[in-house]
């Protein structure tokens, strides 16, 4: 039966980890970008924790287990570490549902950030098939008040509206 009116949903993601240790040759990686001369993020998969907070978002929407179950399938069984995988299934189980707009809000006291959020918000528009002026990101240092703040890793979070008519 077709809804009458359209369905709107809202779901929230986060996501965290702990930075390795300087001397680690694992790049740091966030929304598919890479920081150069960053040490990557202790994590089975690369550790983007802006893509793991999107498929999060999109797991409070379909409840679908992307990162609790597909994610550490992919990672532990078939060796793939890209997040950008685990994003696009993700984006496959919104089904019907299209993204109106998605909101990401990052703490970190380290990298800096800002020259390089335009090419973050482009990476996830495309990945998602959006158009830039629906992806909008904002960074915070913490200024020192949580782990995040004092540099020893990077939160990230994500509020996600879509829209459901059929």
């Amino acid at each position: 039966m077709k809804n009458k009116h359209p369905i709107y949903r809202t779901g929230i993601g986060q996501d965290s980890h702990r930075f390795l240790s300087n001397d680690s040759t694992k790049s740091c990686i966030l929304a598919g970008i890479i920081f150069d001369d960053m040490p990557g993020l202790a994590a089975d998969s690369d550790g983007d924790v802006i893509f793991h907070a999107i498929c999060n978002a999109i797991t409070s929407i379909t409840h679908a287990p992307i990162l609790a179950s597909l994610a550490q399938d992919l990672c532990k069984n078939q060796g793939i570490t890209d997040s950008k995988i685990y994003l696009e299934k993700a984006f496959e189980s919104l089904g019907s549902q299209q993204i109106q707009h998605l909101s990401i809000t990052i703490e970190a006291q380290r990298p800096r950030m800002q020259k390089k959020i335009d090419l973050m918000r482009q990476k996830i528009a495309q990945i998602l098939k959006l158009g830039i002026s629906q992806v909008g990101i904002t960074a915070t240092s913490g200024d020192g008040l949580t782990d995040f703040g004092c540099g020893d890793g990077i939160q990230a979070f994500c509020v996600i509206s879509t829209i459901d008519g059929s």
